[in-house]
């Protein structure tokens, strides 16, 4: 293997994962993206920003006989994406391109399904990365408002959005989701109990006007601290993060 390259397992090893050593490094949050995508076999799922794949296969891993696209701007992730789906046996189109200019094959279609994990940081705050691939995918160029508006026109009426995002952006996602989309769930998750929630999970139903349901946090690990080597999460986080169960979707 590529000595730049590390071999990662998610669900308790169930997937193999090439990614870049230095750079963005996917983690917990594109497989509790996945894990809260309400989808059935036979529907048409895209991600944008799919980055290695992650998110995908793991929605792909759980939910079999789904037609995956991805999105991805940066060459190598998106090559990266591709052989993660060979070696994992899950069937995943990946299409080189920004969100922001699709081809036309993909903007004339429309999906069951549309996935996001956008970069969390706004442009212009804080140090930028040393690593471009890290930079890209952690700070906006392209600003929510515009990702929310895409994901939303791929989608057919009825089909779902599903985000993950910082849980101080909740605020700029429902004012971008209102009036074009309802159903709006919320999953937030805290690190530990009785901590704030610092990543939300949200999804939306195009041209759909039922209520808001809040669920109670998904609190990811056990105890006020880490006390002992190894992961210390909480059984649920466990079930998503090693076993691949789902969030909840009824």
């Amino acid at each position: 293997m590529d000595a730049e390259l590390t071999d990662d397992g998610f669900l308790d090893g169930r997937l193999r994962i090439q990614q870049p050593r230095q750079g963005y490094r996917a983690a917990t949050d594109p497989v509790l993206l996945a894990a809260f995508v309400p989808a059935r076999s036979g529907q048409a799922v895209l991600e944008l920003g799919c980055g290695v794949g992650v998110a995908s296969l793991c929605l792909g891993h759980r939910m079999a006989g789904l037609a995956l696209t991805g999105v991805e701007r940066q060459a190598l992730y998106a090559d990266l994406a591709r052989r993660n789906a060979a070696r994992n046996a899950i069937p995943f189109q990946i299409v080189e391109a920004d969100l922001a200019a699709l081809p036309a094959t993909l903007r004339s279609e429309s999906f069951d399904h549309v996935l996001a994990n956008p970069p969390y940081f706004r442009a212009g705050g804080g140090t930028a990365a040393q690593d471009a691939g890290r930079e890209v995918a952690f700070r906006e160029e392209t600003p929510l408002s515009l990702w929310i508006d895409i994901c939303l026109r791929r989608l057919r009426p009825g089909g779902w959005l599903t985000m993950i995002h910082l849980a101080e952006r909740l605020d700029d996602m429902l004012a971008d989701l209102r009036g074009r989309a309802g159903s709006i769930e919320i999953l937030p998750v805290a690190p530990r109990e009785g901590r704030p929630a610092t990543r939300v999970l949200v999804r939306a139903r195009k041209v759909d006007r039922g209520p808001l349901r809040l669920f109670s946090p998904l609190v990811l690990h056990e105890g006020e601290k880490h006390l002992r080597d190894g992961d210390d999460y909480s059984l649920p986080a466990r079930a998503v993060l090693r076993d691949g169960a789902a969030l909840p979707i009824d």
